[in-house]
Formats: C-alpha cells, sequence, structure tokens
C-alpha cells in the first residue's frame, strides 16, 4: 500500500501515518530527519508536521521517506474557532502546570523534612567523624544522604517555579488578554493587509501562468487572512479602535506612549511622530500605541506659511542617485500658490534647454518640502529640484 501524507485542513499541519515497525525499519539519519521536521502527536497517532503555513521543508522530508501526496482532510477551521481552541488548550495546560507544580513542591519538603527536623541539633551538623569507627562511619553515610536529599529538594523546587511560570504564560492566552492591546491588534491589522496584498500579486501570476492548484491554494490562504481581518476588527470595535489619529493631534500636543511622555513633533496618515526630551532625535509609532494624550496649557497652532518660491520659467530635474546625471527636465510655464504647471524640455549634454520643449502635454503639480524643508515639485513620487546653471 503506498503510503501518504496529508494536509488537515482543521489544523493546518501535514500528517504521516505509518506502522511502529517502519518507524524503527528508518535508519537514523532518516529518523533525524523526520523529527525535525515532525512530531509525534499520540492524540492523533501520527506525526504532525512542526510548520503550520510553509509545509516546503515537511514536504520534502515526507518524499524522502517514499511518502505521496494524499490530498487534504478536514474543514479549515476560522480564525475565531481557532482562537476558541488555543483558548481551550491553554486552559487545560494551565490546570496540568499547576498540578504538576504542586507535586514538585510535594516532593521537595519530603526530600528536604529530614535534614530540616535537624535544625537546632547543632551536635547533628559539627559532630567529626572518626576514621576506621563503625558507628561514626554510618553516621556520616546517613548524614550525606540526608545532604543529598536536601539538594535534590531544590532542583524540585526550580521544576515546581518553572511549572508555576508555564501556567501563568498559559493563563494569559486563556484570557485572550493580547486581543484587548491596541496596538497588538493594530499590527495584525498592518500584517493581516500586506499579505493579502502580497497573495493577491502571486494570484495574479497563477492566472497568467494557468496554475490552477497553486491559485486554489493562494485563494485559500487569502480567505483565511481575509477572516482574520475580519475578526480582529471586531476586536478593536470591542474596545473602542484606535482612538487617535490625524485629525484629532496637533503638532505640539502631549502623548503617552509605553508609559512616558513626549510631544507630537508631526501626525502622518498612519504613524505620529514623537520626540522626548531624554531623547536627541524623534521617534516614529503607530496611532494605537498612544495610551493617553493632553493638550498643553497655553497650546497655540502654528499656522505655517508655505509660499511657492518657483516663477514661471525656472527650470526644475530630477537626477540620478550619486546627482550627476540629469534624468529628467521640466520648464515651469505657470504658478499658483501651491502648485506649478511644468511641461518637459530636452537634455543636452547634460543641460536642460530652455524653452526647446519636448513633446507632451503640461502638467499641474503640487509644492512641496522634503525633509530638509528644500522646495520641491512631486512628481510621481519623485521630487523634482530647481535647476541651477552656475552649479
Amino acid at each position: 500500500m503506498t503510503k501518504q501524507y496529508i494536509l488537515n485542513l482543521e489544523t493546518s499541519k501535514i500528517e504521516l501515518h505509518f506502522s511502529k515497525e517502519e518507524y524503527q525499519s528508518l535508519t537514523m539519519d532518516e529518523k533525524k530527519s523526520l523529527k525535525r521536521a515532525y512530531l509525534f502527536s499520540r492524540y492523533r497517532s501520527a506525526w504532525v508536521s512542526r510548520s503550520t503555513n510553509n509545509h516546503y521543508s515537511a514536504i520534502r522530508v515526507a518524499k524522502e521517506l517514499g511518502f505521496t501526496d494524499g490530498g487534504k482532510t478536514g474543514e479549515r477551521l476560522s480564525y475565531a474557532e481557532e482562537v476558541e481552541r488555543q483558548v481551550e488548550k491553554a486552559e487545560a495546560r494551565i490546570e496540568r502546570f499547576e498540578k504538576y507544580a504542586d507535586n514538585a513542591e510535594a516532593r521537595a519538603k519530603n526530600l528536604q523534612s529530614d535534614l530540616n527536623s535537624m535544625h537546632g541539633d547543632i551536635a547533628f551538623f559539627t559532630q567529626p567523624i572518626i576514621a576506621g569507627h563503625a558507628g561514626s562511619q554510618r553516621f556520616a553515610r546517613q548524614r550525606e544522604k540526608m545532604f543529598d536529599r536536601y539538594h535534590r529538594g531544590f532542583e524540585e523546587y526550580r521544576k515546581s517555579e518553572y511549572f508555576r511560570d508555564r501556567a501563568a504564560t498559559s493563563e494569559q492566552t486563556a484570557s485572550m488578554s493580547k486581543f484587548k492591546n491596541r496596538s497588538y491588534l493594530s499590527n495584525r491589522i498592518e500584517e493581516c493587509n500586506k499579505n493579502i496584498r502580497e497573495y493577491e500579486r502571486r494570484i495574479v501570476r497563477a492566472e497568467e501562468t494557468q496554475n490552477e492548484s497553486h491559485m486554489e491554494t493562494l485563494l485559500e490562504k487569502m480567505e483565511y487572512e481575509l477572516d482574520k481581518l475580519a475578526f480582529i476588527h471586531n476586536k478593536l470595535d470591542e474596545i473602542g479602535g484606535v482612538q487617535f489619529n490625524k485629525d484629532n493631534l496637533k503638532a505640539g500636543y502631549l502623548v503617552k506612549i509605553r508609559g512616558s511622555w513626549g510631544t507630537v513633533v508631526k501626525a502622518n496618515p498612519k504613524t505620529v511622530d514623537v520626540k522626548y526630551e531624554v531623547v536627541p532625535y524623534t521617534l516614529k509609532y503607530a496611532y494605537a500605541e498612544i495610551q493617553d494624550m493632553r493638550i498643553p496649557e497655553g497650546w497655540l497652532e502654528k499656522k505655517k506659511e508655505v509660499v511657492n518660491p518657483f516663477e514661471v520659467d525656472d527650470i526644475v530635474i530630477r537626477t540620478d542617485i550619486g546627482g550627476n546625471t540629469i534624468i529628467k527636465a521640466f520648464q515651469v510655464v505657470k504658478k499658483t500658490d501651491k502648485s506649478v504647471t511644468i511641461k518637459p524640455i530636452l537634455i543636452e549634454n547634460n543641460v536642460p534647454q530652455r524653452n526647446n520643449f519636448k513633446i507632451g502635454l503640461q502638467e499641474r503639480r503640487a509644492v512641496r518640502q522634503d525633509r530638509h524643508n528644500n522646495f520641491v515639485v512631486n512628481h510621481d513620487d519623485w521630487y523634482l529640484y530647481k535647476y541651477n546653471s552656475a552649479v
């Protein structure tokens, strides 16, 4: 009978089913390769892949062991069902780890009870051992055993602390506290949107190459990300959503982020630039990270007057990265307070030719300031700078 590997949609893991005799017949190298990619699950009586998303290594190992593709089984859980299952498993782990911790603590007390009962008996700890004396030697062996049990008791106490830490971690998972954290939810939303955009690009390529099998897999993954995105948006709405944004924050406002107060330098579409007194540079944060906000007493909004410095007949250019070669050149033919109308001109020997226009339409473009406060013309995500013939 042909051995087959199966993708369990419910767990998103690859499963290998084979007998104990088949496992024992594997070579040492094959067993090592198997254990690197899989874990044995008593619950499923199968070797289950460590991976849940990218199964490339798991499938490669399965093929090396003689398994062929057995298709899929089960139904994919919704993201809400997946989280619910994680909570159930975490609650079961809490009870199990607390029991382990109690047992380890009981063993520790038992191991140390003999020596603890001798506290106050100075003679027991200070009595010298007489060489060649049978009774003295017996006492020495008994005392050494009690010391050994006492030290092993500390190991059990350490185990108890370890299991209580694991129980605390599981309790945090079971409480779903991360779904009450705006910063966590905001980051997961960005992550989902990024994955969805990537799957959309891959689906287009799969359609172009008519790879239907790959396209089906990509559609399933994108459906999962959309489901996850909806769930996270709902959780964010439950705690009131993101409270602050570009519309209700102004430069000069004070914001509390990660327990510290800083001053808003600039409110961007998705992030806010913040300056702290103890930090010599500006830091950027997502709006979800803002815990609180207040307006300083006497705050006044600064009106920034942007005056268009470009004039008709000025030449604006785009250069290569080194700034030595002119790639494009335009001449200003009209201007307003916030924009200019430009038309492309010819370039000869790396020199823009004024009034020597190329065939092309005029374009109206906004005037902005770059990060160094230089005035520029915004052109298709590139900045055009004023040409200086003296340079």
